[in-house]
């Protein structure tokens, strides 16, 4: 893998760069808050060929969301609950907003 291979990986926000351990100290949580949301099914760490669990940066943005929504006292799985609703109605609204410009492109008589 070349130097700039690398950097594109570190710029991917998908890509599992972080190990559990690592990614609960960014989070200031415990390995156990991780497993827990995975095990919620909020979010699906890939795994190393050794079985560790790896997290990429959209994953670490999710989690720190889930642990807001815990230290102000929501119970982890509403918390879980409450991301995948807030997600599922961003891409309703992110639907509905294309079907209204396609619909506008095609229908210019709409805007008047």
């Amino acid at each position: 893998m070349t130097a700039d291979e690398s950097r594109g990986r570190l710029d991917d926000d998908d890509y599992p760069a972080y190990t559990m351990g690592r990614a609960a100290e960014l989070l200031g949580t415990t390995p156990g808050f991780l497993r827990a949301i995975g095990e919620a099914r909020l979010i699906t760490p890939l795994r190393s060929e050794g079985g560790h669990r790896r997290y990429s940066r959209y994953q670490l943005r999710i989690a720190a969301r889930a642990r807001e929504l815990v230290d102000r006292g929501t119970p982890i799985e509403a918390a879980c609950r409450i991301i995948i609703l807030e997600d599922q109605l961003e891409e309703a609204q992110r639907i509905n907003a294309e079907y209204r410009r396609a619909d506008g492109s095609s229908n210019p008589s709409a805007a008047t």
